[in-house]
């Protein structure tokens, strides 16, 4: 098989075209195949066929196109894999006759090869152009693309042309030269080559007519006078010299004088060694591409030390570029607002390369041709920093090998990494540890020896934001006098504010750094970040994000795309964005200075009404038997996650627990106590069940203050339970109890017949656990009359089961047996697994004190395994504790030391108090005995 762009777009196999379907399928097959061999990501295909603005169902055409093409490719041994977030061409290279052509170019620039091989390598490189490249496709990627494979195409040319040269071979050169100079008129090395050859074989009149028709050319077109190669072989002709067949590099000042234009050094730069090595890393492979120009984009959010670490490392690799370093500042996130013109960019790098003023064409193109010619064949290294987009790249980037390009940006440059090849590397927050070097370096490490709390606060503080870090650093140092610990505290009390890191100019005010990226986004871009700064939690998903803005999914994703490009959100996972808290406190301080409270406040409704409707979902899937709660419906706007089982509800919970936490938190101090209570409820089910206790007590606390302000009864009823059920799980039984006591009393004042069997149910366990057993039986008795009353049939076979435990422990285990029998096929029938595993639990501990060990231990088994079903971590741990026991009493240590080591690992990872008991069991140590088993409050 063969895959074609150097052209129409075509494949081959065994001789004969194979159908590759329409302009469109052909360029989705063009832009996997100009990579063959690695993941193309599914948004730069979008990108490369529809451009900037693809249609609504883009993706849906692109799906349907691979689909299509699959089939066609695999008819000819061809593979399309989806791979890494995209899709790949899995082929040999050589198999495109663009990496073919790239392959063949590159053997002829090996300084090892003959001019022999030279010349046949590159000449079998010219014979794969059959025309336009991707002639048959349009659009923005493809023109891109063809301008720089046009570049290629004339490197072959003047390659072959100099090897023939050198062989003696001119008169071969001219008429091939002539025809590619009517595609090229205003390529100069091709001029060059051509008047060499006309020269060498005895044309010389020609040679000078060709030089006055392309002088003309470049003055009416590009308002500029011919490159200094052009002029040397023109005065070299005049003067009747030798011909010289090999090509004469530009006059580039080298060694002293030439170019040094990197800004200083930053004195105690700290940290970046990955970043660094990345770097090194391109540097180092630059001469596997021998004809291609390696370029890094240096991408990460304002403030994150772009700048610094690229003039860093550019000083450290400074004499690894013996032709100079250039260096520009493209403006491209500047307070004037005004980006640097790629022309003018030009123009300094001409005068640093000592083209005298007079000599700098006029025209941008002109300005490009000239750079680019002096810089063939030369070493020099070209820092482009703080750039707009690629567009403001693509012109100053040199057009031959040799030269290493740095650009750095706010801007991802995706259009530079998928055209240009360029090297992507994007700068994170700097980790603690990098921190603590950055200030050490600055301050000293006495800080670090006598301050060492104080200089972790201030790295919080600064959350790792290397010019918050910087900004501080200096104000420290200005200030020798003032502690650490002070400059801590004062971080402290401006509570998340920006003021603190107020540099005294506006190149190191964060607030000022910050708002250069944000005046350069979207209206609808810029909404959205003011609106982040409402939300609760470190992290958002795209439906929160659109329930935000109260707009459909689809109309939110290129908005987040478009914040990511500006780095002032990052994509921590699939779907899922976060920024840093120096960015929120700058989005909270925009969203109240230009957004309307009402408006703010609809936002935030919009936002807990998603985590309360979508968390309300989801626990019902963990707990379907729960009584339910009422909610009122959902604002305009709001988008709910769909999640249709237990598995899922477990998933999305653990991702979203610290944005459901804190928005119980925000709930409450918007006055929403609704939602305060209402999200608590909801978070209960997930967190009891991962050991979150102490998360849930809080969130309860929070809730119980909000409603009791209000006076909901029903808030206060259920907060009272939740609380009760979260500490007496930390071990504050008393507290549990009067909760629970004050959660009956309002039962009974609502009339909420299962509510008020609950909190007796939820007494019963707390007094089981603190051995008032009698009374413990006389609740749970209470309770399943309530439920009885209530005709709550699940609710009635969970307390049947508790009053059989309360048996158990009174000592009655045949009593304690019936119970619990007759609970399970209830809680079979109701589909409650989690009680039912609870029911035979109680069942084993029975078996186990009437001494029926082997079916004790088939219970407990039972049981284990609904419970991890369920994910009941805690109660599986218990289970685990009663089976080690059966195990010990039946004679197993082994089996008994296997449960018990088990039963330990999950209570050190939830971090509950019972792993000591269960420690000393292993230890043989006597525990003082008595029952442990814990059931749900």
């Amino acid at each position: 098989m063969e895959i074609r762009v150097l052209g129409p777009v075509e494949v081959w196999a065994a001789g004969r075209q194979v159908e590759i379907g329409p302009p469109r399928q052909r360029a989705v097959l063009a832009a996997i195949a100009v990579d063959v061999g690695r993941p193309v990501l599914v948004d730069d295909l979008v990108d490369r066929i529809w451009g900037e603005h693809p249609p609504q169902r883009a993706r849906h055409a692109l799906y349907v196109y691979i689909a299509r093409l699959r089939q066609a490719l695999a008819e000819s041994g061809g593979r399309l894999v989806r791979r890494s977030g995209g899709y790949l061409l899995d082929a040999d290279a050589d198999l495109v006759d663009l990496h073919r052509f790239r392959s063949l170019l590159a053997a002829a620039h090996d300084p090892r090869r003959t001019d022999t091989d030279r010349s046949s390598l590159s000449r079998r490189a010219l014979t794969l152009w059959r025309g336009t490249p991707l002639g048959d496709i349009g659009g923005d990627w493809a023109d891109r693309s063809r301008e720089g494979w046009r570049q290629l195409r004339l490197d072959a040319a003047v390659t072959w042309a100099q090897a023939e040269l050198r062989l003696g071979n001119a008169a071969a050169v001219v008429g091939p030269l002539t025809q590619l100079i009517d595609e090229y008129p205003l390529a100069e090395p091709l001029a060059v080559a051509l008047m060499r050859a006309l020269y060498a074989s005895g044309n010389a009149a020609q040679a000078l007519e060709h030089y006055a028709v392309t002088r003309q050319s470049l003055v009416e077109q590009l308002g500029a006078d011919p490159g200094p190669e052009l002029r040397d072989v023109h005065a070299m002709i005049l003067r009747g010299g030798a011909a010289d067949p090999a090509r004469t590099p530009p006059a580039v000042p080298t060694g002293p004088e030439a170019p040094a234009l990197l800004p200083p050094d930053v004195p105690g730069f700290a940290g970046r060694d990955r970043e660094l090595a990345l770097l090194d890393e391109v540097l180092a492979g630059a001469g596997e591409y021998p004809t291609a120009l390696p370029i890094v984009a240096l991408s990460g959010t304002a403030g994150v030390g772009k700048t610094t670490l690229a003039v860093h490392w550019a000083h450290r690799v400074a004499e690894r570029f013996p032709d100079g370093q250039l260096y520009v500042n493209l403006r491209g996130f500047d307070p004037s607002g005004t980006p640097l013109p790629p022309a003018e960019a030009v123009r300094g790098f001409l005068e640093a390369l000592a083209v005298p003023p007079d000599r700098v064409p006029a025209g941008q193109e002109a300005r490009v041709g000239l750079y680019r010619s002096l810089l063939a064949g030369r070493r020099v290294l070209v820092i482009l920093d703080n750039a707009r987009d690629a567009e403001q790249v693509r012109p100053l980037l040199p057009g031959a090998p040799g030269c290493l390009v740095v650009v750095t940006s706010r801007d991802q440059l995706t259009g530079l990494v998928a055209v240009e090849g360029a090297r992507p590397i994007a700068l994170q927050l700097l980790s603690a540890t990098e921190s603590r070097q950055l200030l050490v370096r600055r301050l000293g490490a006495r800080c670090a020896v006598t301050e060492p709390d104080a200089l972790d606060e201030v790295i919080t503080h600064c959350a790792r934001l290397p010019l918050a870090l910087a900004v501080v650093a200096a104000r420290a140092a200005t200030q020798p006098l003032l502690p650490l610990s002070g400059l801590a505290r004062e971080l402290r009390d401006a509570a998340g504010g920006l003021d603190a890191f107020d540099g005294g100019d506006a190149s190191c005010d964060v607030r000022s750094v910050f708002s250069w990226s944000y005046r350069s986004l979207s209206p609808r871009a810029a909404q959205l970040f003011r609106l982040l700064g409402l939300h609760p939690g470190a992290e958002i998903a795209v439906p929160a994000a659109a329930s935000l803005v109260g707009v459909p999914v689809p109309e939110v994703v290129p908005v987040l795309a478009e914040l990511t490009r500006a780095h002032l959100v990052s994509a921590c996972a699939v779907g899922r964005y976060t920024l840093h808290d120096l960015l929120r406190a700058y989005a909270a301080e925009l969203t109240v200075a230009t957004d309307t409270a009402v408006a703010r406040h609809a936002a935030l409704h919009r936002v807990l009404d998603h985590y309360l409707h979508t968390a309300y979902g989801a626990a019902r899937l963990l707990e379907p038997h729960r009584e339910p709660i009422t909610l009122c419906p959902p604002r305009p706007g709001v988008v709910t996650v769909p999640i249709t089982d237990p598995g899922a509800a477990l998933a999305w919970f653990a991702t979203e627990h610290g944005a459901l936490t804190d928005a119980v938190a925000r709930a409450a101090d918007a006055d929403l106590a609704t939602h305060t209570w209402q999200l608590a409820w909801s978070i209960t089910s997930y967190s009891n069940r991962r050991g979150h206790w102490h998360d849930q007590a809080v969130v309860h606390r929070v809730a119980l203050d909000a409603v009791c302000r209000t006076g909901d009864l029903v808030g206060q009823a259920s907060s009272h339970r939740g609380l009760a059920r979260a500490i007496f799980r930390l071990g504050r039984h008393e507290d549990a109890e009067t909760h629970l006591r004050r959660a009956v009393v309002l039962a009974e004042q609502l009339g909420d017949l299962p509510g008020h069997a609950r909190a007796h149910h939820g007494l019963a366990i707390v007094l089981e656990h603190r051995r008032a057993y009698a009374e413990a039986l006389r609740h749970a008795e209470k309770a399943l009359a309530l439920y009885v009353a209530a005709g709550h049939g699940n609710g009635e076979a969970e307390a049947l089961n508790g009053v059989g435990w309360c048996h158990a422990l009174l000592g009655d285990y045949r009593r304690s047996l019936a119970c619990a029998q007759r609970a399970l096929p209830l809680l079979r029938k109701f589909g409650d697994r989690h009680a039912e595993g609870s029911a035979w639990d109680t069942v084993g501990y029975a078996y186990a004190h009437l001494g029926r060990h082997r079916r004790a231990i088939a219970c407990y088994e039972r049981a284990l395994r609904l419970f991890r079903e369920v994910g009941e971590r805690f109660l599986e741990a218990e289970t685990l504790t009663n089976l080690g026991d059966v195990h010990q009493l039946a004679g197993d240590l082994d089996g008994a030391c296997r449960a018990w080591h088990d039963a330990l690992t999950i209570l050190d990872q939830l971090g509950h108090a019972n792993a000591a008991q269960v420690r000393a069991k292993l230890d043989g140590t006597p525990t003082g005995g008595g029952a442990l088993r814990l059931s749900a409050v």
